[in-house]
């Protein structure tokens, strides 16, 4: 039975001080450090041995992913990173407070921007502060491929590639994955794999630091999910 594993990073310095983090690459907080660990000893106790391990290319998550691997003793596991598993990129949200935001533009406004499935936030261009188009990791990308700004719709067309091309065949071939990602592109992919729909797929939260395992059938469908 092919069993995947899902790992939100651990609490990150945005997250603490309750910021649009998306594609900035902001380190983990004290605090994540410790719940990424306490994943891996998690992981260790449940008896899971991993063969493949994958993550983004963001600090956050690379740390989680090594944290995980290496306090479940498993720090030789090979790792792939993609730009596909990157969080959802927040446009010209990013690094702004929420709250402030809630009461610059209302709650109601914010809420959408965060948890509806297809609604875009503001979207930022190439040329402005903090573009990912300025980011060497994405130099090779199709300047088309690098969003201003992405729902969660957007989200899980850019990382459904990567599922089918990468994750779903390591699983189809037997073998025990780790997913280190971001709330919104693991959301994507929950998505994906329980068949969520729309509406449902708003009332998913995957918290921060908490293993998250998938024992599936051969097909790949969902026979039991339960956290660590």
């Amino acid at each position: 039975m092919p069993k995947l594993v899902f790992s939100r990073h651990g609490l990150s310095e945005w997250n603490k001080l309750n910021q649009f983090t998306g594609w900035a690459d902001v380190d983990l907080a004290p605090e994540g450090v410790e719940e990424a660990k306490e994943g891996g000893r998690k992981i260790k106790e449940a008896g899971i041995e991993f063969d493949v391990a994958y993550t983004s290319v963001l600090t956050r998550a690379i740390k989680t992913c090594n944290y995980i691997l290496e306090y479940s003793d498993q720090l030789w596991v090979p790792q792939t990173k993609s730009w596909r598993l990157n969080e959802r990129h927040y446009g010209k949200l990013q690094g702004l407070n929420k709250q402030e935001t809630a009461e610059k533009y209302g709650d109601d406004q914010v809420h959408i921007w965060r948890r509806s499935y297809d609604v875009l936030p503001p979207l930022m261009e190439a040329t402005d502060e903090g573009s990912a188009a300025n980011d060497r990791r994405y130099a090779d990308l199709d300047p088309r491929d690098v969003p201003g700004g992405e729902n969660l719709k957007v989200t899980l067309e850019r990382a459904l590639p990567f599922w089918q091309d990468e994750i779903a065949p390591a699983l189809l071939d037997g073998k025990t994955v780790l997913v280190a990602a971001h709330g919104n592109s693991l959301r994507a992919l929950a998505k994906h794999i329980e068949q969520i729909s729309d509406e449902d797929i708003m009332d998913l939260e995957i918290p921060t630091g908490q293993p998250l395992v998938y024992e599936l059938n051969d097909d790949l469908s969902v026979a039991k999910k339960y956290y660590l």
